[in-house]
């Protein structure tokens, strides 16, 4: 069993707001289907943001077995690759480079917070001649 969530955020390169509602919606679409390839990975949310236009936000499930960067790095290479082909005109917004994203990205766990685990923790193994008493606030 695992809890593995990340939120994930990554920019286009030179932070160009190429990210208008066409695009914004085809790599909502491109990026459902690259996650399909990988067995357990699943989006939970997707956000660009309408005026920035500049930069991609998940919440997404990666099971242990995958490494989390190598997942983002197949999204950004995967998406940037059927992005081009799809509009050519990227091409001129960035002078016949083979690239769409920024090369790195921002990448954080997301869940229980540390009071909460700590509590948990600290609860194993007590035990009372009812029901338990615990009470985590999520």
């Amino acid at each position: 069993m695992y809890y593995a969530k990340y939120h994930v955020c990554w920019c286009t390169k030179y932070r160009r707001r190429i990210l208008n509602p066409g695009v914004a919606g085809y790599v909502r679409k491109i990026l459902a289907k690259i996650v399909q390839s990988m067995a357990g990975v699943g989006i939970e949310e997707l956000g660009i943001d309408d005026k920035e236009r500049d930069h991609v936000h998940l919440v997404i499930v990666i099971p242990p077995k995958y490494g989390a960067s190598d997942v983002v790095a197949k999204l950004k290479g995967e998406s940037a690759s059927l992005l081009r082909k799809k509009f050519p005109w990227l091409e001129k917004v960035y002078w016949k480079e083979n690239l769409v994203w920024s090369p790195g990205f921002f990448l954080s766990t997301v869940g229980v917070n540390e009071k909460v685990i700590k509590q948990y923790v600290r609860w194993q193994g007590k035990q009372d001649s009812g029901q338990a008493q615990l009470k985590l606030r999520l």
